[in-house]
């Protein structure tokens, strides 16, 4: 008895571990289409990548922008919209089957006076699932503060 409530555990962890392993890879893959969509400005390409009232900390607004049509008139005129996106780290974390957070960094290259403008920022996103969709529920980002002084 003792070896099969053994095995039933093991599987249990095993099929558990391979399942959240999907379920990051395919939030994941949301901020992608994200980056994709901000590359290239499309403003209602990203409004369907947000729940419809989901929360945003901008990067270059002090306002809470709540619902995903606040969301869409955030990005229409935010800055760093129509650039290209580069994410240089990601880290995904499984709050459950149906709820991803993911934390990195990211860098927008701006255009000032004709020369190329590197913007580097935080980003944390939270994704869930609703049906078979992953959608954005919250989303911050921020500038980098400066390195400390050694």
């Amino acid at each position: 008895m003792r070896f099969i409530q053994a095995l039933s555990f093991g599987l249990l962890i095993f099929l558990s571990t391979n399942t959240f392993a999907g379920t990051a890879e395919d939030a994941s893959a949301v901020i992608d289409r994200w980056a994709a969509a901000m590359s290239e400005r499309d403003t209602q390409a990203i409004q369907k990548l947000y729940m419809p009232d989901a929360l945003l900390h901008g990067i270059s607004s002090p306002k809470l922008y709540a619902g995903s049509t606040a969301v869409r008139d955030y990005f229409k005129t935010a800055p760093e919209s129509g650039k290209k996106v580069t994410i240089s780290e990601r880290n995904m974390v499984v709050l459950a089957h149906t709820a991803v957070m993911g934390i990195g960094f990211y860098q927008f290259d701006l255009i000032q006076d004709g020369i190329r403008v590197p913007r580097s920022a935080r980003f944390t996103f939270v994704m869930v699932k609703r049906r078979s969709n992953w959608l954005i529920a919250h989303h911050h980002s921020s500038t980098l503060p400066p390195a400390p002084l050694q």
